[in-house]
């Protein structure tokens, strides 16, 4: 998975299509990815020491890494990933315009 921490994704299918946020987090061993402000669940919680009150709070569900494409830095369109070697470095870089990504 090309997919890392704090990349700039755009949702190309499903029911939140079209939206765009940050990496929260990737789970490698699923192939999902959590993005901000996407797929948005309901969660029950029971009260706690941080929350006394509990309640119905909004949380941001893991979608399929496959649903995501990340953002060309130049373009800000989706585009896909590649990867190669400069220095002995692995870098990323997205295909359509050949730019590398940060981190």
């Amino acid at each position: 998975m090309l997919i890392k921490t704090g990349d700039k994704v755009r949702v190309i299918s499903g029911k939140d299509r079209g939206q765009e946020g940050t990496v929260k987090s990737v789970i490698k061993s699923k192939n999902r990815v959590v993005v901000e402000g996407v797929n948005m669940i309901k969660k029950h919680q029971k009260p706690t020491n941080v929350n006394p009150q509990g309640g119905i709070v909004d949380v941001e569900a893991a979608l399929d890494a496959s649903n995501v494409m990340v953002l060309d830095p130049s373009t800000n369109e989706p585009t896909r990933l590649g990867v190669r070697r400069e220095d002995g470095k692995r870098v990323r870089y997205a295909k359509k315009s050949g730019k590398d990504l940060e981190n």
